[in-house]
């Protein structure tokens, strides 16, 4: 079960981050944070490895998404808004094939 499945589960949406009225003064720490909780309890006692891998994908994929959509693909850009280099974001697009 991944966070993806969780977050679905919950709130039967697919992908898009849709913030209800009840919830939009909430951080992203506390989404991520409830997301976790709900994870966990979800895990029905079994155990995961390698969780911080798992959390950094379910956040970079839709992060680099999101910031190529809004930057319209110009990869110049897109690594000035997220603070990194080309050569970095180029690695993660490609890791998540992503054009």
């Amino acid at each position: 079960m991944t966070l993806d499945d969780t977050h679905h589960q919950d709130n039967q949406h697919s992908g898009a981050f849709a913030v209800s009225k009840k919830h939009q003064n909430e951080s992203l720490s506390d989404c991520v944070s409830k997301a976790l909780d709900s994870y966990f309890s979800h895990m029905d006692g079994y155990s995961t490895n390698d969780l911080y891998a798992l959390v950094m994908e379910e956040v970079e994929r839709p992060l680099f998404e999101s910031v190529m959509t809004n930057t319209r693909g110009n990869q110049t850009k897109a690594a000035a808004l997220l603070g990194i280099s080309r050569g970095t974001l180029r690695k993660k697009l490609a890791r998540y094939q992503i054009d």
